[in-house]
């Protein structure tokens, strides 16, 4: 390539580094703070196409910010805990080992897994020319991130936003856990057998009927 990329851009990153362009922007600007909230990734393996095109646009966002002279705080973190990391984690270990694992090991394991996972992530996104905090990413399996979060699920018991119900969830046998959405995974040709089926309503609390009229008029609730 004419403009050398390969040999310019580590150049002209260890330039911003070095200089805290970053750093010197978003605490010297003159204008509002501007904060984005970025949802984070599972540290549960390699970066891929789809963590380039999420960490650019957001970057670029927050540099289109720092030129309009505002103040931006863009603080990196990872998802720590969950079932793709402890796939991740077993899929290491051989059959016996995985046989004899108690819950402690593995989630000993896991968050070993995530740590080192973090660091490649984290000098990949760097590389991709992500200005950030990096230097204090927050992370779910840092002890005052976890206690910072049972402090709001304390209140919202106290504030009755938590309550015990019934609802049908995806279930993995063999790994004897609720599954998101997102985590199902259909052979090819796959076709569900579910079906949709219209009841009519017979009558409803007077709180239902006040919050659905507005939205829903002469229409039917789903079941």
């Amino acid at each position: 390539m004419r403009a050398n990329a390969v040999k310019r851009e580590p150049e002209l990153q260890a330039f911003w580094d070095d200089s805290k362009i970053y750093e010197t922007l978003s605490q010297e600007n003159l204008g509002e703070v501007f904060v984005l909230h970025d949802g984070p990734p599972y540290a549960n393996g390699s970066l891929h196409m789809g963590h380039a095109l999420n960490k650019v646009l957001k970057d670029i966002i927050n540099k289109y910010q720092l030129l309009r002279d505002r103040k931006v705080r863009y603080v990196p973190g990872w998802d720590c805990h969950g079932l793709p990391i402890e796939l991740k984690v077993l899929q290491t270990i051989d059959r016996k080992e995985r046989a004899n694992l108690t819950p402690l090991e593995l989630r000993k394991k896991a968050r070993e897994f995530a740590l080192e996972t973090i660091k490649k992530q984290a000098k990949g996104f760097r590389r991709f020319g992500v200005w950030g905090d990096w230097e204090h990413p927050y992370m779910t399996l840092q002890p005052e991130y976890e206690a910072a979060q049972l402090d709001v699920f304390g209140q919202m018991v106290l504030k009755g936003y938590i309550y015990r119900g019934l609802k049908s969830v995806h279930w993995s046998p063999s790994s004897q856990t609720a599954l998101a959405e997102a985590e199902l995974e259909y052979p090819e040709g796959h076709t569900s057998p579910s079906i949709y089926v219209a009841f009519p309503m017979v009558n409803a609390a007077v709180a239902a009927q006040e919050a659905l009229t507005p939205y829903l008029g002469h229409l039917g609730v789903a079941i």
